[in-house]
């Protein structure tokens, strides 16, 4: 089912998959010229926050989280990134470390393209610059959402919205129709509400009695989208 007119998920979504789409084709070739594509295995870091870039990283295949650590050494999922998507070019454009950390939430295939060629090519071209202003624009409307929701919600409300963000995500793995599989540990998504883990653990058992859920193992199969909107507090 579609969420259309029922969760505002461009919100929640980071828009860097539409970067490089349809460049110029000279401008394309030559930030694939030295790409080199690697194989990832889930948990694995792409990148820790304080060090220096060598690059971006586009998704070809997978998901990946973006966390900070806390000085509890507890991490806070900042978001997710699914495939398509480009990761890393905010410290590369501002000449400045990483902001945050970057691992793989399950086995993932990851193109790294150097800072020098990125760069290289931005400074040439009329298109990329443009796109990039808008998606970092976005990024900050999502990164600031994401900060009110945690202010101003309540954790079931707030798992709620995670159930949701990650279905969108996941749906292209959906087994049967109207349902979507979500694969991810308790403590990640623990990670991404801001919460413990017993919570966490304790509202999903809820959300199964009432039918809006069903799991097998850490996969969490989303059956009842209309009332999980409801739970989040963007019901209409």
């Amino acid at each position: 089912m579609s969420l259309s007119g029922l969760f505002p998920i461009d919100k929640w979504n980071f828009t860097s998959q539409s970067v490089l789409n349809n460049l110029p084709p000279e401008e394309y070739e030559e930030l694939c010229a030295h790409m080199y594509e690697q194989e990832y295995g889930k948990g694995e870091v792409l990148f820790r926050e304080g060090t220096l870039p060598g690059g971006i990283l586009f998704i070809r295949q997978g998901k990946v989280k973006k966390y900070k650590m806390g000085r509890d050494g507890k991490e806070q999922i900042i978001y997710v990134a699914n495939s398509g998507e480009l990761i890393g070019y905010h410290a590369v454009l501002a000449g400045e470390r990483y902001p945050d950390s970057a691992a793989t939430l399950e086995k993932s295939v990851i193109s790294f393209i150097s800072k020098e060629d990125f760069l290289h090519v931005l400074e040439r071209s009329a298109v990329l610059p443009q796109r990039l202003l808008k998606t970092l624009s976005h990024e900050f409307t999502v990164l600031t959402n994401s900060i009110s929701v945690f202010a101003t919600r309540s954790v079931k409300e707030r798992l709620a919205i995670a159930l949701i963000v990650l279905r969108e995500k996941f749906k292209e793995e959906g087994a049967a129709a109207g349902e979507v599989v979500v694969n991810v540990s308790r403590h990640d998504l623990a990670n991404m509400v801001g919460t413990g883990n017993e919570n966490v653990v304790r509202f999903l058992k809820e959300f199964k009695t009432e039918g809006i859920l069903a799991t097998k193992g850490r996969k969490i199969i989303i059956l009842d989208i209309k009332k999980l909107v409801e739970l989040s507090g963007y019901g209409l």
